[in-house]
């Protein structure tokens, strides 16, 4: 795609972070991006677990050239922003960062995701110093390769079961946005208080909330707390393996193919895509 048409994207992504609050669904692959597309959300995210659960692999073990592919993928899959979940950047250090940020960059993305994540499970979360150093060559390389591009600062206290996570958070996320993120992310919380805590730490950053499960609250309760856009993580991803792995099990173990009578219609899907395919 010409880089005017990303720059329209991009542009179009900031404006939806000025105000009121908005949902980023995250599709694994194409045909999940042009369905999200048809139902008319106005911008999307990938998601690094579900489509390494595609690939037949745990999260965190999808190589950066293989993620970077994907990336592009999403992004030629249709006309919306896209956001990148770019886990820790694929790199320990701040130039292997910056470096592998200018080639999410390339991709065509309106936004980009960095996480003070480890990965070892001994030491879950880089030392404060670190993740904003890395947080800092982010941003030194959005700016110099794409500067209409968001950075999302991403701290993982919640998933890595900190002991302190709203305080912990809530000082990383402060600390990340003076290093130059955009939006403020804490994966994990669910708490109403904590919510809002993290909201009026951050302001007047918007804050990215995940839903990854049932909780009864709904876009509109978000809304009226302050969080600016709602991503969903694997869960859509999640949803439909729950519903293929019930279909296969009741055929493995029971002899059944109940588990068909959920399915969605072949020719609802084969039409959508037919009339797609022609679009594009």
């Amino acid at each position: 795609m010409a880089t005017t048409g990303f720059t329209a994207r991009r542009a179009a992504f900031r404006k939806l972070h000025e105000s009121g609050c908005f949902v980023i669904p995250n599709p694994w692959d194409v045909g999940t991006a042009r369905y999200l597309g048809h139902l008319g959300f106005k911008a999307l995210a990938s998601s690094s677990a579900g489509f390494a659960f595609s690939r037949g692999l745990p999260d965190a073990e999808v190589s950066c050239d293989t993620m970077l592919s994907h990336i592009a993928e999403i992004v030629a899959a249709g006309d919306l922003p896209v956001n990148a979940d770019f886990e820790s950047g694929y790199a320990h250090d701040a130039e292997g960062v910056a470096r592998n940020v200018r080639l999410c960059v390339e991709t065509g993305v309106a936004g980009l995701s960095i996480e003070d994540s480890t990965g070892d499970r001994a030491k879950p979360l880089f030392d404060l110093p670190v993740a904003v150093e890395r947080m800092k060559a982010a941003r030194g390389a959005i700016d110099a390769s794409g500067p209409d591009v968001l950075l999302v600062g991403r701290a993982e206290c919640y998933l890595v079961g900190h002991v302190e996570p709203l305080k912990e958070a809530i000082r990383r996320l402060q600390a990340y946005a003076e290093a130059g993120a955009d939006v403020l992310y804490a994966p994990g919380v669910r708490d109403r208080a904590d919510i809002q805590a993290i909201v009026s730490a951050v302001s007047p950053k918007p804050v990215n909330l995940l839903m990854s499960a049932n909780t009864g609250l709904k876009v509109s309760d978000l809304a009226d707390m302050g969080v600016r856009r709602i991503s969903v993580g694997s869960s859509l991803a999640r949803a439909a393996w729950g519903g293929f792995i019930r279909a296969a099990k009741a055929i493995a173990e029971e002899g059944s193919f109940a588990g068909f009578d959920s399915c969605a219609p072949f020719a609802e899907l084969n039409g959508f895509f037919r009339e797609d395919f022609k679009k594009h």
